[in-house]
């Protein structure tokens, strides 16, 4: 189902360029083609010299697509700890939890609510809660992640989409039926919400 999704993640690291940022895309369970258009978009931008792309496609083991997030933290974490900004694209993460799942009913783990195991908030939680910016001690370099999470038959509600909402500090809902209207970014504004503390925020995005 296409939303558009991926051309946002894509857009907002070829905006990247120039402004001195590492970016590492992670593609998690997407089809082999589809990884190799964004890697090709990536080329004819001339913008893989500050682009660092991890993929694990559909057909590779569960593990290694449970791993590869967490790989990619620890690479952006290395740049971040070297005085650098980072931005980190997951995309996307209920391919992770889908993965996860098939692993703990595997291991014969007690399973919970749509038979994903108990922990699966600490899954991402953990992950998420990395982005950070360090302190003038440690050099004031950065993290900030964006992940992508798809939604079935536009249900927000839905476990993995609630978890991580509730972790983030916002999301951008993009909609299938606007993006078939030719509505390009596909934003459903209803949906789309900012939770970032307004003493965070810069006076004039206040306003």
């Amino acid at each position: 189902r296409q939303t558009g999704k991926t051309a946002v993640a894509t857009d907002t690291i070829l905006n990247q360029q120039g402004q001195n940022v590492i970016c590492v895309y992670v593609a998690i369970g997407q089809k082999a083609s589809s990884v190799a258009h964004v890697v090709t978009n990536f080329y004819e931008k001339g913008s893989m010299e500050y682009i660092i792309v991890v993929s694990e496609t559909a057909d590779s083991p569960a593990t290694l697509q449970y791993l590869a997030p967490y790989t990619v933290a620890a690479l952006a974490e290395y740049f971040m700890y070297r005085e650098r900004h980072t931005l980190i694209i997951y995309d996307d993460l209920s391919k992770q939890a889908q993965a996860y799942r098939q692993m703990s009913l595997l291991l014969r783990r007690a399973s919970g609510r749509e038979a994903y195991p108990g922990d699966v908030f600490y899954l991402h939680s953990r992950l998420l809660e990395r982005a950070t910016k360090s302190s003038s001690r440690l050099g004031e370099g950065s993290m900030t992640a964006l992940q992508l999470v798809e939604t079935q038959s536009r249900n927000v509600s839905a476990y993995i989409p609630t978890n991580v909402i509730s972790i983030t500090d916002g999301q951008i809902f993009l909609s299938a039926d606007l993006f078939n209207a030719e509505i390009r970014p596909a934003i459903n504004v209803g949906i789309s919400v900012s939770r970032v503390d307004p003493r965070l925020k810069l006076k004039p995005s206040n306003k």
